[in-house]
């Protein structure tokens, strides 16, 4: 069961909330529609499959949705909640140009795309949606471009199922997750072979993505109203207070007090 709540609507655009409440594995199929869409997930998880292609979903990986395209969706996992961006062609153009080449519609959330769909929920609040929505496009194009592998090195399935299996151990705090050498242990393979796989599916390394699922985590309690940094960081598995704020810093741009003050 789906179920939208609208949160800012425009000519050009629409955001709105989507909670779906499906617990099932097998694909459900959608027809093609005529917008472009930017999915990104703030809870749970899902898989979707796309010109014979499938993805895992989750807070670190969204995806862009092209008019036309014939999409497969499963929710093995259980429910999730999405924020899906819906443009008009043309905005799109406007902002990544007249034929930007996709090589693959998923989506590697780092924490500056995080913070701007951040700012993006927090302005629809407030009715200025607008500038912050164009900001987050522009994001979601450089994450596109930058991200997208050659067509001769993408990894094949058995790659694919590896990273998903070490996002999912990352994801979940495991005490593996912690380093490469237990990470690769507990998944039955070389650290070299998870390290160049890992960094070839999404374009960063293994040890920035569990840094970046930390940022996220982060941010939620500042978002929440977080006070108390250096418990923040001891919870969270930094070394001490700055060695959050520095990697806070060097993901998003800001560190915690100035982050705290701009999502409330």
């Amino acid at each position: 069961m789906l179920s939208f709540v609208g949160l800012a609507a425009r000519p050009e655009f629409t955001v709105a909330s989507v909670d779906c409440q499906d617990d099932h594995r097998g694909w459900s199929a959608e027809p093609p529609r005529a917008d472009v869409r930017l999915v990104l997930v703030r809870r749970g998880g899902f898989r979707r499959r796309v010109r014979g292609e499938s993805a895992d979903l989750d807070r670190t990986v969204g995806y862009v949705g092209l008019p036309g395209e014939e999409e497969q969706f499963a929710h093995p996992a259980g429910g999730d909640v999405c924020t899906s961006i819906s443009l008009t062609t043309d905005l799109w153009r406007a902002v990544a140009g007249d034929a930007p080449r996709l090589g693959s519609s998923s989506l590697y959330v780092d924490g500056r795309l995080d913070l701007a769909h951040r700012r993006l929920l927090a302005a629809t609040r407030s009715g200025d949606s607008a500038e912050h929505l164009v900001g987050l496009v522009g994001e979601v194009v450089r994450q596109v471009v930058a991200t997208t592998a050659p067509d001769g090195d993408r990894p094949g399935a058995g790659d694919r199922a590896l990273v998903a299996r070490a996002r999912e151990v990352i994801g979940a705090g495991h005490p593996a997750a912690e380093g490469l050498l237990p990470l690769a242990a507990l998944l039955g393979v070389s650290p070299y072979r998870l390290s160049r796989v890992f960094t070839r599916e999404l374009g960063v390394s293994l040890t920035r993505y569990r840094n970046r699922v930390r940022v996220a985590r982060a941010l939620d309690r500042l978002e929440a109203g977080e006070t108390g940094l250096a418990g923040l960081a001891a919870e969270l598995g930094f070394a001490d207070q700055a060695h959050l704020s520095r990697t806070v810093r060097e993901h998003l741009g800001h560190t915690p007090t100035a982050l705290r003050k701009l999502l409330t």
